[in-house]
């Protein structure tokens, strides 16, 4: 397992940035130190000295979210089980909500004053970059809003035919499903060798989704791109549809057998949500509670 997402840390030898400092420390005690405190959803305070001082743990999360580290493992496990054709391109796509903890609250909204400049604002100097080009952007609402549930951040969620997480978003509680699918699918990018150039594969062969993604302009979007769309009807739209008469056309088609494999995106959940501090939001920012999010998609989904 360890062996699989070494490469694709930062080198902890000298001489890969502009000099500053020294060494890393191990970077495996810094990985086990992070998945410590979201199994467990304990404060950072609270963290075994035996990993390394809460505070280090904490900027090497912060650093490694905001970088792409994560999202860079994350995109060469989905690029390697394409490459040996173990990559199911039927995908599910759900949401799940997240109770945010009061802990979570309290993060600066805005700050019209030039940021003071801290080892944690300081830009990486050590070890190579992370090659992921869309990094996370810290929203300014920190993808928290008000839910039926309370204070919430909604997890956006594509899996494979196999219940592995594909992309991964994040919204406030309130926000809608269907405007995510979209945006989900583009961020698959599994890259595609095809001649000297790789390109990138986004589409997959079919969407099963349920009843909140059922929009007019969804399936259209999802038939222009030659996606097969396997979504339920909303009894509304059935109903406007037979009040029309001939003139509502046709309904639109739908595979029963095909929608019985939705269940992998909701086991996805329940796995990944063994952890304490993914069932329920303890993070102040958006950027790092996504990355503890693509952390245990790929070690709970991918790395078992």
């Amino acid at each position: 397992m360890w062996e699989r997402i070494e490469p694709h840390l930062p080198t902890r030898g000298r001489g890969h940035g502009a000099g500053r400092g020294g060494l890393w420390s191990d970077h495996r005690l810094a990985v086990e130190g992070i998945l410590w405190r979201f199994r467990t959803g304990s404060p950072w305070r609270d963290l075994p000295t035996e990993y390394a001082a809460w505070q280090t743990i904490y900027w090497r999360l912060n650093t490694w979210a905001k970088d792409g580290t994560f999202n860079t493992i994350l995109a060469e496990l989905r690029a390697e089980a394409h490459a040996e054709g173990d990559l199911g391109w039927v995908v599910s796509i759900d949401s799940s909500n997240a109770r945010a903890h009061k802990h979570a609250a309290g993060a600066a909204k805005s700050n019209p004053r030039p940021p003071r400049m801290t080892h944690c604002s300081l830009p990486r100097t050590q070890g190579a970059r992370s090659n992921y080009k869309d990094l996370p952007v810290e929203p300014a609402d920190h993808g928290l809003g008000r839910s039926r549930g309370g204070w919430t951040t909604k997890i956006h969620l594509v899996v494979d035919a196999f219940g592995r997480p594909l992309s991964i978003r994040l919204t406030p509680g309130q926000a809608g499903d269907n405007p995510q699918l979209l945006p989900l699918l583009d961020d698959i990018a599994v890259p595609v060798w095809d001649g000297a150039a790789p390109t990138h594969r986004s589409r997959p062969d079919a969407v099963v989704a349920d009843k909140a993604y059922s929009h007019p302009s969804t399936r259209n979007a999802l038939r222009q791109r030659g996606i097969t769309a396997v979504i339920p009807e909303r009894s509304d739209q059935i109903a406007h549809r037979k009040a029309k008469g001939s003139k509502g056309g046709r309904p639109p088609a739908f595979d029963a057998e095909a929608y019985r494999g939705r269940n992998v995106v909701e086991r996805c959940f329940n796995k990944m949500k063994e952890w304490r501090g993914i069932a329920t939001r303890y993070d102040k920012l958006a950027v790092t509670y996504l990355g503890g999010v693509v952390l245990a998609a790929i070690f709970r989904c991918w790395l078992r």
